[in-house]
């Protein structure tokens, strides 16, 4: 079984990015607008709460999304990748950063000015059109998240997210289905609104730890699917 015979599902960077909405006229200008800078893994594109100068288009390399509480919890919100826009939110309200951006490899990206961004939106009408049904998606997908997870149990939620992340982001090995992107079990957590003891504890007395390991094999980074069927039997049906 490979990542793509897993089933089908609307989890995390499933979606079309911004720049394959766009004509390619229309994509060929905007990113001439900017200049590229590259990063190597773990370096920060963008910071929560810093103030706002530039989007940023991401030609290759894959990054995580990640939010902090004021009581420093902090909470995967998505992965962005080729194609990608980061920083969009900034700089059409104004506002400091939500998030924090950080590379999960070599990333390439091209920064575009807001002044020059908001000009060639208010210059192409289509571009605008494009950018405004992407952030309609991903507020579609967040709500359909929110409300599925609020059926779910702990374990449940992750299960979800696993399956997801192997589907989206699996690399077939002779164990399993490895998770191509390096994210801390903190964060996998976090993205379904758990703490880390919660999410590797026994959801009853006589699930051992033996089992749990058939499911996910804990890796420093990330982890090993090693049982993809398991864990969609852990997904409640419709």
């Amino acid at each position: 079984m490979s990542a793509a015979d897993l089933p089908e599902s609307t989890g995390l960077d499933d979606r079309v990015p911004f720049l394959a909405r766009l004509e390619r006229e229309d994509r060929a200008a905007l990113l001439a607008l900017g200049s590229t800078l590259s990063f190597v893994p773990r370096d920060a594109l963008i910071r929560q709460h810093e103030p706002s100068t530039h989007v940023l288009l991401i030609r290759y390399g894959w990054t995580k999304v990640t939010a902090s509480a004021a009581n420093g919890y902090e909470a995967l919100l998505a992965l962005r990748g080729p194609g990608d826009i980061v920083g969009e939110s900034a700089a059409l309200t104004g506002r400091v950063r939500s998030a924090t951006v950080t590379a999960l490899e070599p990333v390439e990206a091209v920064a575009v000015e807001h002044d020059r961004f908001r000009e060639l939106l208010a210059a192409s009408p289509q571009v605008a059109l494009r950018l405004l049904g992407l952030t309609a998606d991903r507020t579609r997908a967040a709500d359909r998240r929110r409300l599925e997870f609020a059926s779910m149990s702990v374990r449940e939620r992750f299960a979800v997210l696993l399956l997801d992340l192997a589907r989206t982001h699996g690399r077939r090995t002779d164990d399993g289905i490895e998770l191509s992107v390096p994210l801390s079990k903190q964060e996998l957590a976090g993205s379904v609104g758990a703490s880390r003891e919660m999410v590797q504890r026994p959801r009853e007395p006589h699930d051992s730890a033996a089992r749990h390991r058939e499911v996910q094999r804990p890796r420093r980074r990330g982890a090993e699917v090693s049982a993809p069927h398991a864990l969609r039997h852990r997904r409640p049906g419709p």
